[in-house]
């Protein structure tokens, strides 16, 4: 039997946990689900059978998917943070949870069709608002400031002056 990670991040969802770790297992690689568990007996949020948790991972990440019910919703307080290498990565992983449902956001933050906030983050971004030259770093932050889908372009001719 394989040794359960140390540390899962448990996502809590009203009845389609299962329906959003096999979105992600689709969208990221390194991600998979290994498990779908139904309720022994009834529960607040459902019956025995339904689907109650979900093991999957997110990009290598172990994560749990737990049916709770709507007592709780997700929010922008947990995101997952994406790193991108170009521009095909950025817009692939952003249309693929806006256009499944989700909604756009700014500086490269969207929300998922379940309420899961990600960051799609170009590794270009991160490099440019941690530029040792304060005068660098503050035109890449502006002009990230001013986007929704981060363009890479643009951050890389806002680095340069």
């Amino acid at each position: 039997m394989e040794k359960p990670a140390k540390n899962t991040i448990c996502l809590w969802f009203n009845g389609d946990a299962e329906d959003a770790a096999r979105f992600y297992a689709k969208t990221f690689p390194d991600s998979a689900v290994s498990a779908v568990h139904h309720a022994p007996g009834n529960y607040p949020a459902g019956k025995k059978g339904d689907v109650l948790t979900v093991e999957f991972t997110v990009l290598g990440i172990p994560c749990l998917g737990l049916n709770g019910g709507p007592a709780f919703k997700q929010s922008e307080a947990f995101s997952f943070q994406v790193a991108t290498v170009d521009q095909a990565e950025t817009d692939r992983y952003w249309n693929a949870i806006v256009g499944n449902g989700g909604q756009e956001s700014a500086c490269g933050w969207c929300k998922d069709k379940w309420g899961l906030s990600w960051q799609i983050t170009p590794i270009v971004l991160t490099k440019a608002i941690t530029d040792p030259d304060p005068a660098v770093a503050k035109r890449a932050f502006d002009a990230m400031m001013e986007m929704g889908k981060i363009d890479i372009a643009a951050i890389e001719a806002a680095r340069r002056g």
